[in-house]
């Protein structure tokens, strides 16, 4: 989220703030960090803290892009700068002195910001106490949070919470509950139709304006449920035993629903193409499809060949019934296990499930990829390499790669063998397409492709 701040003040703001400062005074930066690192502190009136951090990255080398999304997904909270740049491909020093160039913050900068900002919610949004909301947020004692407090918003913890509004609370009904904002148009009819079609039974379900799903976290089970919330944001319940990683749960759970995706740019590219415009002005505000965990996804996909979409439901039910992890109390809704880790899918025949021999072999060698560490689904490389290194994999194509990518997030990735994308295209040209006339007609839509997509699922 690019802020504006104002030099006579020392403030910054969202854009359209109410507050009306000379225009001569006004500085803007492409994140609220860099503008904290300025020393400009957020404004009262427009709490530019309510929202999740997003930086303005135009402009910005393929690997500060992907560093910075690593960042905003927890990668510096358990781990340091060096760790980041190696996961991207570059030096240290090359990342840090991009990001201040690019960015004007530095990776660690950003990573102490998004933290801060988080635990704010927090104190706004719940009554946990400060020590919860320091684990929850990822400081290392009370202290450090309490002193996170003062250095970014100028006062402790306690008067932070005496500021908050009536309605920033939300009382916890069976289980914690916490705001999720986003950058309005959000298409959250369509996100569950998309989801609902693809619930794994025993891990997913969806349920009027409901999406809900088991999680482990830390090597804990637990329960999250995503429902409307308002025209800015859904609203998050969590049941898990504790509170450490909660800022991970957060951020993954956005993931799914694509809520730090900013669909416009997208759409306004698309918007005028004979093919995908219609869609496009008809939906404004569909985001591609996102995932808690990319390798779940990987493996649906995997058995999704060829097949049904409710077939591949059915075999992929059938995969958690006998390899995933019960939950410890079973609840009474249908949610009542774990998908499987995959270090049990490397190992695992999945003889009698409805696999053909082929396909069990194609889903073990996924696994096992994933679990050594040969293919990495965290975004930290490039779709070219992410494509080429499912490709790499016996049994797998560049539908399996690219659907993959779509549903990591990769804004240009486009199966194009996809039957669905085909017909849908076909509907709306009169004619047969072919997987490579639709690449071809598919580029005219970069580097938006999986918008593009999205809008032809939907819409199809």
């Amino acid at each position: 989220m690019s802020v504006e701040a104002v030099v006579t003040t020392g403030i910054y703001c969202r854009p359209g703030c109410p507050a009306r400062p000379n225009p001569g005074n006004v500085r803007r930066f492409g994140s609220a960090a860099a503008a904290e690192a300025n020393g400009f502190r957020a404004c009262l009136r427009c709490r530019p803290y309510r929202d999740d951090p997003v930086v303005d990255t135009a402009g910005a080398s393929e690997h500060v892009r992907r560093a910075v999304r690593l960042v905003l997904a927890g990668a510096l909270d358990t781990a340091g700068e060096a760790d980041l740049a190696a996961r991207v491909g570059v030096a240290t020093q090359r990342l840090r002195d991009e990001f201040v160039a690019r960015l004007g913050v530095t990776p660690r900068r950003l990573a102490r910001s998004r933290r801060a900002h988080f635990a704010r919610r927090l104190l706004d949004d719940t009554d946990l106490g400060a020590a919860e909301i320091a684990v929850a947020a990822g400081y290392g004692s009370v202290r450090q949070f309490e002193r996170a407090m003062v250095q970014t918003f100028r006062a402790p913890p306690g008067a932070l919470r005496a500021r908050r509004r009536a309605g920033d609370r939300l009382p916890a009904v069976d289980g914690l509950r916490l705001r999720l904002p986003f950058t309005p148009p959000f298409d959250h009819a369509a996100a569950l139709a998309y989801l609902r079609a693809r619930a794994i039974r025993g891990v997913e379900q969806v349920a009027g304006d409901a999406y809900r799903r088991t999680v482990r976290v830390g090597g804990e089970p637990g329960v999250v449920e995503v429902v409307a919330g308002g025209p800015d944001h859904l609203v998050l319940r969590v049941d898990l035993r504790g509170r450490r990683g909660l800022a991970h749960v957060v951020a993954r759970v956005r993931r799914i629903f694509g809520l730090d995706v900013d669909p416009r740019p997208a759409d306004a590219v698309l918007r005028a193409d004979p093919i995908v415009g219609p869609p496009t002005r008809l939906r404004p505000g569909l985001r591609p499809p996102g995932a808690w965990d990319p390798f779940e996804v990987g493996v649906r996909a995997i058995v999704g060949q060829q097949v049904s979409v409710a077939g591949a439901g059915t075999i992929a039910a059938r995969l958690v019934e006998r390899y995933g992890a019960p939950l410890p109390d079973r609840p009474a809704d249908g949610l009542g296990a774990l998908f499987p880790e995959p270090a049990t899918l490397a190992g695992a025949s999945m003889s009698g499930i409805g696999l053909t021999a082929t396909r069990a072999s194609a889903v073990r060698a996924f696994a096992e990829a994933v679990d050594n560490g040969k293919l990495p689904l965290d975004g930290s490389v490039a779709l070219d390499e992410l494509v080429a290194a499912v490709c790499g994999i016996d049994g797998l194509g560049p539908w399996t790669a690219h659907y993959l990518a779509v549903r990591l997030g990769e804004p240009d990735a486009f199966p194009s063998g996809d039957l669905g994308l085909r017909r849908a295209v076909a509907r709306r040209t009169g004619c047969v397409v072919g997987e490579a006339e639709l690449a071809a007609r598919a580029r005219a839509w970069r580097p938006w492709r999986a918008h593009a997509a999205a809008h032809l699922w939907v819409r199809g």
